[in-house]
């Protein structure tokens, strides 16, 4: 299987997982987005120097990946590719802030390593919470969310037809590659010389492609709305979601659950 097939793979995977039944993917998609927005916000919140108070942060994600019934190694595996580059935004905090601030022993820890790690497990947090989102809703649901919450119609629109343009491209880029190899047997990689015309291919094609995506979703009454998605309306317990997320989050910003474990277990 070469690389583009496996994109292909990767994107149906996401359909797939999206498409299944739990608690948390029965929820509406709007209380998903509204809640998965507050963790972000409440997530960069955090001082830079605040890594015990971020680190109880982890327990919303990991709980929804239990209850979904997805695992956290799919997260991981998924984001393989933007998590190292995510953990480097940090990397040269301990060269610029070498402050002691925490002695453990013989080991003084700097300013700058717990900034790093603040950094680190912020955007992993972050990644964690858009990937789950994505998981569990299916993208024209969640579309559809974002038109009743009043997001204009054709940044929605731009925001699905991205979503539907890549898994066009890739099986361009496949076809076109297949194609190539055909004509250049034993040749790895396309050559240096062709990469003019099999770019300006790949646009025309990809271009007349998305054209007929988008004739066909005319076709069928799209109307920058989305009323053939299957969402049912917001109910209560989707307003209880939101509040029971929005005080479990509060509480994890305001409240140092580390030293307040910590004294419990002195006692």
């Amino acid at each position: 299987m070469n690389k583009m097939q496996k994109a292909i793979q990767g994107l149906a995977e996401m359909d797939e997982l999206a498409s299944r039944s739990s608690p948390i993917h029965n929820l509406h998609p709007a209380a998903k987005l509204i809640t998965t927005i507050i963790y972000i916000l409440m997530t960069l919140s955090f001082e830079k120097y605040d890594l015990s108070g971020l680190i109880p942060m982890i327990l919303w994600p990991v709980l929804l990946f239990q209850i979904s019934g997805i695992e956290i190694k799919t997260c991981f595996y998924k984001l393989r590719i933007v998590l190292p580059l995510v953990m480097a935004v940090g990397i040269f905090n301990p060269v610029f802030d070498k402050t002691i601030v925490l002695q453990l022993g013989s080991f003084a820890i700097s300013g700058g390593m717990i900034s790093m790690l603040t950094l680190m497990l912020k955007g992993v947090l972050c990644l964690m919470a858009s990937f789950l989102l994505m998981a569990v809703t299916r993208i024209d649901s969640l579309c559809a969310a974002l038109r009743q919450l009043h997001i204009p119609g054709l940044l929605v629109t731009l925001l699905l037809l991205t979503y539907r343009y890549v898994g066009v491209m890739v099986r361009e880029v496949a076809v076109m590659t297949d194609a190539y190899h055909l004509r250049a047997p034993g040749q790895k990689g396309v050559h240096i010389s062709a990469w003019g015309s099999f770019l300006g291919q790949l646009l025309l094609r990809s271009m007349d492609k998305a054209q007929e995506l988008y004739a066909s979703m005319l076709l069928r009454g799209y109307r920058h709305q989305f009323y053939y998605a299957e969402i049912r309306r917001f109910s209560i317990q989707d307003a209880l979601y939101i509040c029971g997320c929005v005080i479990l989050f509060v509480f994890f910003r305001n409240v140092e659950v580390a030293r307040l474990l910590g004294g419990i277990l002195v006692r």
